[in-house]
């Protein structure tokens, strides 16, 4: 209330547009979620635009935050385009270690096979994204076998297998690649050939499967002879 004698300020209208409405205001999103919103508005934006035509101007209007704000997470569109990377490579690994967990320990090519099958699936429902944020290729990059997660997951499944005497891996490492490398390749063509559909990819994935099963030779005790 206004002390008497004195005149009442009023208070400020808010912006208002050339037709007299108020200007929308930038919601204030919790900086939890702000990185996430980032990374979420870029991939949208890289899919539809491309990586060059998308500025940084654009992801942060996408995710409704201030430009400035974008800079409080990454430094560069090219840390943001790492970020998204990282981001692919963990949700595609923690998808593969979810199927693979749904069978026992001890069942190992149950489980090798839930990894096969997944491993197309996941690709296939992503590869829009994947081709986007996987677009520059470094030839001096070249870290497959000490980088890649994705790897380093099915060496691992390699492993546990070879010691249950399940199958013989002479080199769990190079085996790794080498499947790992029939998979993107089987994925690559189905792209290439429209044969993504559902009927597609479970004739692709019994193949893969079947390969991978001939490609690891059930293991012999030399001690028996």
């Amino acid at each position: 209330m206004a002390k008497s004698g004195t005149a009442a300020i009023p208070a400020s209208p808010s912006p208002a547009s050339p037709e007299g409405e108020a200007a929308p205001r930038r919601r204030t999103k919790a900086p939890e979620t702000r990185a996430p919103a980032l990374m979420d508005a870029a991939e949208r934006l890289f899919i539809e635009k491309g990586i060059a035509a998308t500025s940084i101007d654009d992801v942060a209007a996408g995710a409704q935050v201030a430009k400035g704000t974008f800079y409080l997470y990454f430094p560069s569109k090219e840390a943001l385009l790492g970020a998204l990377q990282q981001r692919f490579v963990d949700n595609f690994c923690a998808r593969l270690q979810e199927a693979v967990d749904r069978h026992r320990p001890d069942n190992h090519r149950a489980r090798l096979k839930a990894w096969t099958e997944t491993g197309l699936q996941t690709y296939l429902d992503n590869v829009a994204l994947h081709d986007v944020v996987f677009h520059e290729y470094r030839p001096e990059d070249r870290r497959m076998r000490n980088d890649n997660a994705v790897i380093t997951q099915l060496v691992a499944l390699l492993r546990r297998g070879a010691d249950a005497k399940v199958w013989a891996v002479a080199d769990a490492t190079m085996t790794a690649v080498i499947l790992f490398n029939a998979l993107h390749g089987v994925a690559d063509d189905a792209v290439a050939m429209g044969q993504t559909g559902e009927a597609d990819r479970k004739r692709r994935a019994r193949a893969l499967v079947d390969f991978f099963e001939r490609a690891l030779r059930p293991f012999e005790d030399d001690s028996a002879a």
